[in-house]
């Protein structure tokens, strides 16, 4: 029984592993293409200056709040914050959790797949050529 009961945990346990082997998928930028259409009602990726936000290019390794013609909430401004995909991805799941007091008028969002796919499309679409570098 002891046998049985042995093997039962390492079956298990394999199938969990697995499991979660399985369900891991790499991030696809095309698929955060159409995720960004969330953000493109206040955010371009351009030089353009006519949007609620402020512009997304050359977004990764910027400091929050640096633009200078964008007027942001004394929050971003004094986040410290640097964006990187990791500061992103918590700041895309809750924003106003992650920055309070930022005027940014959006919910986040929840499904860390999509963030991931959207972080993908923004660091394909948004990255200056440092950004682009071997790390």
């Amino acid at each position: 029984m002891r046998a049985l009961a042995g093997w039962t945990l390492a079956a298990l346990a394999a199938l969990i592993i697995a499991g979660a082997q399985i369900s891991v998928r790499a991030a696809d930028p095309e698929r955060g293409k159409a995720a960004f259409d969330k953000c493109a009602a206040c955010h371009g990726l351009g030089d353009q200056r006519d949007t609620d936000g402020p512009t997304l290019k050359d977004l990764m390794g910027r400091k929050a709040g640096s633009l200078e013609d964008f007027r942001y909430s004394a929050a971003m401004k004094r986040s410290g914050v640097t964006w990187t995909p990791a500061t992103l991805d918590t700041f895309i799941a809750d924003p106003q959790g992650f920055i309070k007091g930022n005027r940014m008028a959006f919910a986040g969002i929840t499904n860390p797949a999509e963030r991931a796919d959207l972080i993908a499309y923004l660091e394909q679409t948004t990255s200056s050529p440092i950004w682009n570098r071997p790390r």
